[in-house]
């Protein structure tokens, strides 16, 4: 063993290493250039940097041929390439964008046996402003699970910065799209080389690339619907409560959620508003922003709320910003979705079934569902206030993954943090966190 480098990150380096003496080892990141752009930065701070490719897609947001390697492999290859990578390369760090994928799950648990250290990328859990950077996992696998608010207070205690505010402007959604078209392209088309890949979701790569393309071309007409539909709902005179659909393929789901398809979610919700909620009120689910329509969510909320006798009273709205949705509602329902933080944030009652770094006793309702839609109870906004400026003040960093000014914001910030000897937490709590300015982040 090298050094007593913790998987965790809490005793991440030796007094005085140097960048120097990192190796960083890349596996599969957000579709776009932000990994290739990360480790360049890296190499400018005097650590080594490589890139494990398992497809074309991975490849073209790689430019730097020589430190690219191809993994042509079966997926029972994986683990014995790794561990001769590690050894050969004298890998101290390993970069992941989720931590739940079959390839990257495998990643992790060698690194912990080898006490390398594991940075994990995530979408912010208060996303779209910022983005989430952990050590070791992330999501029902962040520390931040185990952690409570006190303990949350008790860091705050060596923060003398003021929480940042959020920008005025919307994220980067039509880039997040396009890098994903583009990614899907070219393992669709070009991906000879990696006659061995299996993508880590159901749906085969050209369906992905077509609902990606679908998606993409329809985005005006979706805009408009969402317009009418929201319009309708705010001019409406009832109250409403909001469900938050997720992502099928979408990590926190598959991997922290008692559901094994969406639609199980709705049975449930509609029937607990069905028996539970007041006669005169309305229930509104709503569709994740990158919702594709792979299932017609649309006929089966129709169908699944008539079944029900509130085919009326329940209303489909197809992604779109949350923010007015919200502020005129009287609760919400999610799994584990991150929007749940923007409830929370509000002071609305939230309702969570999966696991998810916010379902904390002081924030999220134990009450049967039926019983929550009938007199929903609110969360303590104190906690949850504590709760929120720690997280700004550790694992959300201020950026995004696609477009070119969010990235500009991010690298700022995150190569300090990659290269700081403890991980976020870990910095506050001991007062030794890199050096972060609060900026807004400009579109």
């Amino acid at each position: 063993m090298r050094d007593d480098r913790r998987a965790t990150g809490t005793d991440a380096t030796t007094p005085g290493e140097s960048p120097g003496g990192r190796a960083f080892l890349f596996l599969q990141g957000p579709h776009g250039p932000f990994f290739h752009q990360l480790a360049t930065m890296l190499r400018r701070a005097g650590a080594r940097a490589w890139r494990v490719g398992f497809n074309a897609g991975d490849r073209v947001f790689w430019p730097h041929g020589a430190s690219y390697i191809p993994f042509r492999g079966r997926a029972e290859d994986w683990p014995a390439t790794l561990s001769a990578l590690l050894d050969s390369h004298d890998i101290t760090d390993i970069v992941l964008y989720g931590d739940t994928r079959a390839i990257h799950a495998r990643a992790r648990e060698i690194a912990q046996q080898r006490d390398l250290r594991v940075h994990v990328f995530e979408e912010g859990y208060l996303r779209p402003y910022w983005v989430s950077y952990e050590r070791g996992g992330s999501n029902g696998h962040s520390r931040l699970m185990q952690m409570s608010v006190e303990a949350m207070r008790e860091a705050l205690a060596h923060s003398d910065t003021e929480a940042p505010a959020a920008p005025a402007l919307w994220g980067d959604m039509r880039e997040h799209i396009f890098y994903g078209a583009l990614y899907h392209w070219f393992v669709m088309c070009a991906n000879r080389g990696y006659r061995n890949f299996r993508p880590h979701r159901d749906l085969t790569v050209s369906r992905e690339f077509r609902l990606y393309l679908r998606r993409l071309l329809l985005m005006p007409f979706h805009a408009v619907e969402r317009r009418l539909t929201t319009l309708r709902i705010r001019l409406g005179r009832f109250p409403y409560h909001v469900a938050l659909l997720q992502l099928e393929h979408d990590a926190s789901f598959r991997a922290h959620s008692p559901f094994s398809s969406m639609t199980e979610f709705l049975d449930l919700v509609i029937d607990g508003f069905a028996h539970g909620a007041p006669a005169h009120h309305h229930l509104v689910i709503k569709a994740h922003p990158l919702e594709d329509g792979r299932v017609n969510l649309r006929r089966e909320i129709a169908r699944r709320a008539a079944a029900a006798g509130v085919g009326g009273r329940v209303h489909f709205l197809l992604g779109g910003k949350l923010a007015q949705l919200l502020d005129e509602a009287r609760s919400a329902v999610t799994i584990n979705s991150t929007a749940g933080q923007q409830v929370l944030w509000r002071g609305l009652p939230l309702k969570a079934f999966g696991d998810a770094v916010y379902a904390k006793a002081e924030f999220v309702s134990d009450q049967p569902l039926a019983e929550f839609f009938a007199a929903p109870r609110h969360p303590d906004r104190r906690a949850y206030d504590a709760y929120r400026r720690y997280l700004l003040d550790t694992s959300q960093v201020p950026g995004g993954y696609y477009s070119a000014r969010g990235r500009r914001q991010l690298l700022r910030h995150v190569v300090d943090m990659m290269l700081c000897d403890a991980d976020p937490y870990e910095a506050l709590a001991t007062g030794k966190a890199a050096q972060r300015q609060q900026l807004q982040l400009v579109r």
